[in-house]
């Protein structure tokens, strides 16, 4: 058992957990992620390492609320454990010091972009941070990447807090502007990544975008992540989770992603009828962005 050292709502239907597990805090770098189960017939969720405190044996994760899976774990507080907590999984983040980097959060994915960025910056580099979400009730991690950033700006779709619009339009009035970008990083929902990606395509910008597809075992051994990169077949779980924006099938990604739509929808359509305290099996989908 993984017992919680703390649970809190940190936006609306976000959730930040504190986990102690001592040898995955020790060896965890940016960009990798675990896989939890909560119970033996519990559904495998995968979620970014948001941070880790070796000395305490714990690491940080956020997830979003959305499905019946995610539900059941936000319920979960200090004193309730995970049955299983496996990782670091995934390829660590490619650190290097590129000259001047923008990050681009989309809602969920400040989460994974946070240790990404710190990293970066502690690398030498010049980082120029891009955070939105639909409104600011879903607005997390502000003054974490504030904290990091040396520019960042902040957009919300409705207007709500800061800078109305998206976060692409964001990144355009950088480019316009004359920045030297050596490298984007765009973390967020799967239209946001493409749109983020189209952007930078003209001036060839090197973007990398991090995906959360449909997950299994996380292994490479269910083939249930793959994607098309630069027309091969890649696992998202053991090849990325990283790759090129420019070289991805964000359209079969997204059609893969869909492939359960309906059980998943019955799945939160019971939980919810039965209060909250369904803990049964479910599909296996990916949450490691927030999904």
């Amino acid at each position: 058992m993984f017992p919680i050292l703390e649970s809190r709502e940190i936006a609306q239907n976000v959730y930040l957990q504190r986990i102690h597990a001592p040898r995955i805090a020790r060896k965890r770098k940016a960009g990798q992620f675990l896989v939890l189960r909560h119970t033996d017939t519990g559904e495998r969720i995968p979620l970014t390492i948001v941070a880790s405190d070796p000395a305490e044996g714990s690491v940080t994760i956020i997830f979003q609320a959305v499905g019946k899976s995610t539900s059941e774990f936000s319920m979960l507080g200090p004193g309730d454990g995970y049955l299983d907590v496996v990782g670091p999984l995934g390829l660590p983040t490619h650190i290097e010091k590129f000259g001047t980097v923008v990050g681009v959060g989309g809602g969920i994915g400040t989460a994974p972009l946070l240790p990404i960025a710190t990293s970066i910056k502690l690398a030498g580099n010049q980082l120029l941070s891009i955070v939105g979400a639909r409104t600011k009730d879903l607005l997390i991690l502000e003054d974490e990447m504030r904290a990091i950033s040396d520019e960042i700006v902040v957009t919300t779709d409705d207007g709500s807090y800061a800078k109305k619009g998206f976060v692409t339009t964001a990144l355009q009035e950088m480019i316009d502007r004359g920045e030297k970008i050596a490298l984007c990083i765009a973390i967020g929902p799967v239209p946001m990544m493409r749109a983020v990606a189209e952007v930078t395509r003209p001036h060839r910008i090197r973007t990398v975008v991090s995906l959360n597809p449909i997950m299994v075992d996380a292994t490479g051994m269910c083939g249930a992540c793959r994607v098309s990169v630069g027309g091969t077949t890649k696992f998202v779980c053991v090849d990325g989770p990283e790759f090129d924006g420019h070289q991805v099938d964000f359209k079969e990604l997204v059609m893969r992603n869909r492939a359960y739509l309906r059980e998943e929808k019955t799945a939160m359509e019971k939980f919810e009828h039965k209060g909250g305290n369904c803990m049964g099996s479910d599909i296996a989908t990916s949450a490691r962005g927030g999904n």
